[in-house]
């Protein structure tokens, strides 16, 4: 009885989604040329800002080809085991969400004034590194529970504003908005596949120590840290490429000027990537 009220609960969410989205897709527009209560002025400003932050004003027509071409380019539980109380463990989760609240806030200033997607990311994947390592060295969690908790903060000091930072860096450099779009798409698909994988390594035979599922997270951290430092080499190569043809061809048409020079999308050779 209680599996199927858990399962009408989950069809219940389910559907809430689902109408909400069908109803957003009446309210949400395009562009700002297609919403009625912006004032002309307002959509010139609009326009403005878009077109000089990326193509996002460009009315692009979708085609299969920018979807081939996205394909082609390159807590509380384990406070809880501790020896706390359910209601006690929910309430020293708060601080290191908290903290992972104020850091994501943080680092997504810092990368955004600096340009540098890549380089807080490793950071950030850095600090989870350490949680990870902490959590898994105390081999008496229930004895020395204060260990395990401060590898709780460094662990979520670090994933939430990786998360964001990753998430965020195919919209800013992907370009062509169908390319964007199915980057997008496919990397939030992928991502989701880890909540799948979590509910089979996190499993109540394995606490308090969560061996498995810590070293699990540990090694796509320090997979993570490999990924993200590559990507940052190519696009930085990419760049210097880019320069190195300006400055041999400095009659390049600009990135906005022609529907011809929108298609090439980031393959433009006044586009930038953001590392």
């Amino acid at each position: 009885m209680v599996f199927a009220s858990t399962w009408a609960h989950l069809l219940q969410e389910g559907l809430a989604t689902i109408v909400i989205a069908a109803l957003a897709y009446l309210f949400i527009s395009n562009y700002p040329e297609t919403v009625s209560w912006l004032s002309k002025e307002e959509r010139s400003y609009i326009n403005a800002r878009l077109k000089a932050d990326s193509d996002a004003t460009h009315d692009e027509k979708f085609t299969w080809a920018a979807v081939t071409n996205a394909a082609k380019d390159p807590k509380p539980t384990i406070i809880k085991d501790m020896g706390y109380t359910a209601a006690q463990s929910q309430l020293l989760s708060i601080p290191p969400y908290a903290a992972a609240t104020l850091f994501t806030i943080g680092w997504a200033v810092l990368a955004e004034r600096y340009k540098r997607r890549a380089l807080f990311t490793i950071i950030a994947s850095s600090l989870a590194i350490i949680g990870y390592i902490i959590l898994l060295v105390n081999k008496h969690p229930t004895q020395k529970p204060g260990v395990s908790y401060v590898g709780t903060f460094f662990a979520a000091m670090g994933i939430y504003p990786s998360v964001a930072l990753v998430l965020s860096w195919p919209a800013i450099n992907v370009s062509g908005q169908t390319k964007r779009a199915t980057a997008n798409a496919m990397q939030i698909s992928i991502g989701n596949l880890g909540a799948v994988i979590g509910t089979q390594l996190y499993r109540p035979a394995t606490s308090p120590r969560y061996v498995l599922g810590h070293s699990v997270a540990l090694g796509y951290l320090v997979g993570n840290v490999i990924v993200v430092s590559t990507l940052w080499w190519l696009l930085a190569r990419e760049n210097k490429q880019k320069e190195e043809f300006l400055a041999a061809s400095p009659q390049t048409s600009g990135f906005h000027d022609s529907e011809e020079d929108l298609k090439l999308g980031d393959r433009h050779p006044r586009w930038r990537f953001n590392t």
